[in-house]
């Protein structure tokens, strides 16, 4: 008799009392024949047989038998009972067990990022605060006028489906020309403006059409990482540059030999600090003497608040060699996917076509929706709503901090954006990995700053926390902080340091 066990399987599958779809029995068989229940050349019940017993229909077992044929597992011949193949594709039953094989042939590209290690992100819904940054709150969403633009752009539709232009509607380009000029004080024509999925392939773009292997490239020193990484991909050769008070350290640029700068100037990633007029028309200076490019990342410029706004870089004068990257990652959602460029014009038909070989253009029904909410004044009204909301929260993280910790941690960045660098005056950076692990336990994600520094032995460094609070309730911040003491205390306490919180 088969002995075959019931499995959860798609409507598509086929019912039966059994509780077994053609899948299943698939799926059940196979496991038997690589764990050697059946040898290999035994015979198996016919089709008929195997239905019957497991009060299914004959089509459904003769579709599983047909799928373990065309795998090589059986063989089946005319008028006669199925066999188990002598000889199966992988020569051991553990060979079906796929593990990583070495790759080979991988292109340059390839082998430099497969030598590279880039954290990816682990699901965290368990945790009671999680302060991972970049992370939005779904109730701060605007579902309904989202869904309403989305239908309109659905209904909409013209009577002819086809590709769109690589740099992006027309529509939504020109919405975010006034956007921008309002919001920003860029001042720009239409066809500087490119449409791009997340502002990680607007750096992309950027990486592969202005640099070349072995080129330099001038990055902040700490840094947003993805960025380094989608740069250093190239082949191109970082080139830190310390940031401070100030923003990036424009004056030890006149040494740098590169021909791209990568800078956050409006909230520096992940300090951040905002960058001086002074350095800003330094750095200015430096790309026009030098002929190179300013990507400047403004990724989350809208949310403001114990500081007036500064004009970014592409706003100056003297700005024509700058690229500007904004994105509605951290005002919708990073979900969406929908970022954009602003770049000089002589760069216009490198980037459409870069685009079009990329994926062809962004995704159009999005891009009408975004329209209607910009044109509509619904997109603004919205991130007013998002930045108050923001605030709370951070005066809620900022007000827990100072309860929970007092003068054992030190804060940065707080005036701008939706996170928080908290230095843990006492606590060397050799004690991070215990403390996030101490944390996790107690259900708190907490993200060290490390991985942000090219050098993160940082020895004279105490240790310190990137936080975001945009994706959390008031209340989850301060139960969230009332755990973190303790995972800090008990953290200070296992390694024998003699450290309270006082």
């Amino acid at each position: 008799m088969v002995q075959l066990r019931p499995r959860k399987q798609n409507s598509s599958s086929g019912n039966s009392s059994s509780g077994l779809g053609a899948r299943g029995i698939y799926e059940n068989l196979r496991e038997q024949i690589v764990a050697e229940v059946y040898g290999r050349g035994d015979v198996l019940p016919s089709a008929r047989a195997l239905a019957v017993e497991l009060g299914v229909s004959r089509t459904t077992v003769t579709s599983a038998y047909e799928q373990l044929a065309a795998e090589g597992f059986v063989v089946i011949r005319h008028g006669a009972r199925p066999r188990v193949a002598i000889k199966i594709a992988h020569s051991e039953p553990g060979d079906l067990v796929h593990t990583a094989a070495e790759p080979h042939g991988l292109s340059a590209f390839g082998e430099r990022l497969r030598s590279r290690a880039i954290p990816m992100r682990v699901p965290s819904e368990r945790l009671v605060a999680d302060f991972r940054y970049g992370d939005m709150s779904a109730f701060d969403f605007p579902t309904l006028a989202w869904r309403k633009a989305m239908n309109d752009a659905a209904l909409g539709r013209p009577p002819k489906l086809s590709y769109g232009e690589p740099c992006g509607l027309i529509r939504l380009r020109t919405a975010l020309q006034g956007y921008l000029w309002r919001a920003r004080s860029i001042r720009c024509e239409v066809g500087e403006i490119v449409i791009v999925n997340g502002s990680q392939q607007g750096l992309d773009l950027c990486a592969r059409l202005l640099l070349d292997e072995g080129d330099g490239f001038a990055i902040e020193e700490p840094c947003y990482p993805m960025a380094r990484s989608v740069f250093e991909m190239t082949g191109a050769i970082a080139a830190p540059v310390e940031v401070d008070a100030e923003g990036i350290r424009a004056d030890l640029l006149a040494d740098v030999g590169a021909r791209l700068a990568y800078v956050t100037p409006s909230h520096q990633f992940p300090l951040g600090s905002v960058m001086s007029m002074g350095r800003r028309q330094q750095l200015l200076r430096w790309a026009e003497e030098k002929r190179a490019y300013i990507v400047e990342d403004d990724y989350d410029s809208e949310y403001r608040f114990d500081m007036n706004p500064i004009p970014p870089l592409r706003a100056l004068g003297g700005a024509s060699n700058v690229i500007y990257i904004g994105t509605v990652s951290k005002t919708l959602s990073p979900t969406l996917r929908i970022g954009y460029l602003v770049i000089p014009r002589e760069l216009q038909e490198v980037f459409a076509q870069a685009k079009r070989l990329t994926d062809r253009h962004a995704p159009i029904l999005e891009q009408e929706a975004l329209a209607t909410l910009v044109e509509s004044g619904v997109y603004e009204s919205h991130v007013r709503k998002a930045r108050r909301q923001n605030a709370r929260r951070r005066a809620a993280l900022l007000d827990a901090l100072h309860a929970e910790f007092r003068d054992v941690v030190r804060v940065e960045g707080a005036e701008a954006g939706l996170h928080v660098v908290v230095w843990f005056r006492d606590m060397p950076p050799s004690m991070a990995t215990s403390f996030i692990e101490r944390a996790a336990s107690l259900g708190v994600g907490i993200y060290s700053i490390l991985p942000h520094y090219f050098d993160q032995t940082l020895d004279r460094r105490c240790l310190g926390l990137v936080m975001g609070y945009a994706s959390l309730t008031e209340s989850q911040i301060h139960r969230g902080l009332k755990l973190l003491r303790r995972a800090y205390e008990d953290t200070i306490s296992c390694c024998d340091v003699s450290v309270a919180v006082r």
